[in-house]
């Protein structure tokens, strides 16, 4: 009886040992290094793990941080001081990243664009946009009802009187929570510097667009004559930029504009009013002093 319970034992404590042999050596030989410096990274980063820098949440971005494939300033959220810590930390240069943030293609507020039909519901963009559209003449136009605000996680989205979300791009992630949240697509994530903008997206021309809204684009093409050739070009009746000529962009692309669709921005959207075009002017002006 005594010598089966050893036997037992012994087949058991065998068994566990080849296993044993080789789960150590398939340790040993497939083992995956991981950097240690990947965590103090990760822990230095803000943690929105927002993915506006194109990876994976924050410790995607300090892999490759460390890996040297982007540089600490890559990160849309950290700020200069932030990036230069961790550039000391990896012995690298912070880079120079050019931050982008959410900009809106429409300026209809509700002080210029026409109401056609007013709508009482769920006060959601998505909810009055299943609805005829949501009621304003523009079949493009903002609808006012704070949905990319609600999505934002980072409270960079206020709303304007006029009904217009107005983005801080200091505050802003580039995360694209707005772009998912716009049911009519408005939203856009652009590099700051390229400041030469169109805040419509109405298909409709001439007097007709201005039918339903007092800034929009009315494919007039004065931008188009007095841009660079090939920086901004007129499709299906709007004014495009062509943002790989952005170093070609500049502010006398909206002087001779009527509506105001085409702007100069040294900031946030709106700052000016619709009319933001008079910034453009002035800065014209400073630049000919």
């Amino acid at each position: 009886m005594l010598s089966d319970v050893l036997i037992s034992i012994s087949i058991l404590a065998g068994v566990g040992l080849v296993f044993a042999s080789f789960i150590a050596f398939a340790n040993r030989k497939l083992r995956v290094y991981e950097d240690p410096r990947i965590d103090v990274v990760a822990a230095m980063l803000p943690g929105a793990n927002c993915g506006a820098c194109g990876f994976p949440g924050c410790r995607g971005f300090a892999e490759q941080a460390v890996l040297g494939t982007v540089s600490p300033a890559g990160c849309n959220v950290i700020n200069d001081d932030g990036a230069a810590a961790i550039a000391a930390y990896l012995g690298v240069d912070a880079g120079a990243a050019n931050r982008r943030v959410a900009r809106l293609l429409c300026a209809g507020g509700t002080n210029v664009a026409v109401q056609q039909a007013e709508y009482r519901g769920l006060q959601s963009c998505a909810a009055a946009a299943a609805v005829a559209g949501g009621g304003k003449a523009c079949a493009w136009g903002c609808l006012g009802y704070a949905d990319c605000r609600t999505a934002c996680s980072f409270g960079a989205i206020t709303m304007l009187p006029n009904g217009l979300p107005q983005v801080n791009p200091s505050l802003c992630t580039a995360c694209g929570d707005c772009v998912d949240a716009c049911p009519k697509g408005l939203f856009r994530i652009v590099a700051l510097d390229q400041k030469l903008l169109v805040q419509c997206r109405s298909l409709l021309e001439g007097d007709e667009a201005l039918a339903a809204c007092a800034v929009a684009c009315n494919s007039c093409g004065r931008c188009v004559m007095d841009a660079a050739p090939g920086v901004v070009s007129i499709e299906t009746g709007v004014a495009v930029v062509n943002y790989e000529m952005n170093a070609l962009a500049e502010a006398e692309a909206t002087r001779r504009c009527p509506t105001g669709a085409i702007v100069w921005l040294e900031g946030a959207q709106f700052v000016a009013g619709p009319l933001q075009r008079r910034g453009a002017e002035q800065l014209i002006g400073s630049e000919r002093a």
